[in-house]
């Protein structure tokens, strides 16, 4: 089955949701996610992403993706996504605490051969850690 760019993202985000290895399915093999705020070494192979998935939902086992924009040209497809999650697992050495998060990030997937071979995600690690009662209120960004 042939997908628009859109689709595609929007099949991956689905999968994100449900099923860590229908995900990289849809990404290349030599798929790579950029992220400062992920950290490094990050996302740099299909394993890598079922691997990132998969921690991700020992942290939030509610974790929920959902599309809240896109846009596409050529072989980009730009996103507004809007993650929820209840923190149940420890983040990155931040012991559980219970709360829930809401996060808007910003992702631009690169699509090559009909797959997913880049993605770009950025979002505001400060908020979320304070949503999450790491940080308090009010604490400098």
């Amino acid at each position: 089955m042939t997908h628009t760019p859109k689709d595609l993202v929007r099949e991956f985000v689905e999968a994100v949701n449900t099923d860590p290895e229908r995900a990289a399915a849809l990404v290349g093999p030599g798929f790579v996610r950029h992220s400062a705020a992920a950290g490094e070494p990050g996302v740099r192979s299909r394993e890598d992403l079922v691997r990132f998935l998969r921690s991700e939902r020992e942290t939030f086992p509610d974790a929920h993706e959902t599309i809240e924009d896109v846009v596409a040209e050529g072989d980009r497809v730009a996103v507004r996504h809007r993650f929820t999650g209840t923190q149940l697992g420890p983040l990155a050495g931040w012991p559980p605490t219970g709360h829930r998060m809401t996060a808007d990030y910003l992702a631009i997937y690169r699509i090559a051969d009909g797959l997913i071979a880049e993605a770009w995600a950025e979002w505001d690690n400060m908020a979320g850690l304070r949503q999450l009662g790491h940080l308090p209120e009010g604490h400098p960004r």
